[in-house]
């Protein structure tokens, strides 16, 4: 499992659950503005839904990385199942990264997965936008512990829409103006 990316001058900013039409199409032109690339961790369903957004992640210059077809929890999903989950979303998604929903991956899951080349990318900041019982000031204020190598996660669904509008702009700029850049993982 990778938690830190190489560089300590550096942080990755990925999105996870997209995408979407309510929040990937924001983000994309605020990093577009900023000029700043990110890796996007995409679940196989909602790249059936919006193959356009799959393409214009790309044509931006981001990453691409896998979240399984379904989002489905590893801990309470059979390892076979698990595994052709993030199989069949290969269809839609051309990475060898993946990030498991949740967090949540069994030793043997993952054994079979670094087995099928995947590199396993965790995270060490959680802005935890999709959660409705922290606001975005709260976010804010955790954001001032990030530091370089930090793997930084964020979503780019619904839930976290309105968080993440509040909190990106900001946070942007208070790394940047911290010495540090955005970079992508591989």
């Amino acid at each position: 499992w990778i938690w830190k990316g190489p560089d300590k001058n550096a942080v990755y900013l990925t999105f996870d659950d997209g995408p979407t039409k309510e929040l990937t199409p924001w983000i994309l032109e605020l990093l577009r503005k900023k000029e700043i690339k990110a890796t996007f961790f995409c679940v196989g369903e909602c790249a059936v839904k919006s193959p356009e957004l799959i393409k214009q992640i790309m044509a931006d210059g981001h990453a691409l990385g896998h979240h399984t077809m379904h989002h489905e929890n590893g801990w309470k999903t059979r390892a076979n199942n698990y595994i052709n989950s993030i199989v069949e979303s290969q269809a839609y998604i051309n990475s060898k990264l993946f990030r498991p929903p949740y967090g949540k991956i069994t030793f043997s899951q993952a054994q079979r997965l670094r087995k099928l080349g995947f590199k396993i990318i965790m995270w060490s900041w959680l802005s935890y936008d999709f959660d409705k019982t922290i606001n975005a000031q709260k976010i804010i204020a955790k954001s001032e512990k990030i530091k370089g190598g930090d793997i930084l996660v964020f979503h780019d669904n619904f839930k976290a829409q309105e968080n993440a509008k509040k909190v990106l702009p900001y946070l942007i700029s208070s790394i940047e103006s911290r010495g540090l850049c955005f970079k992508l993982l591989s």
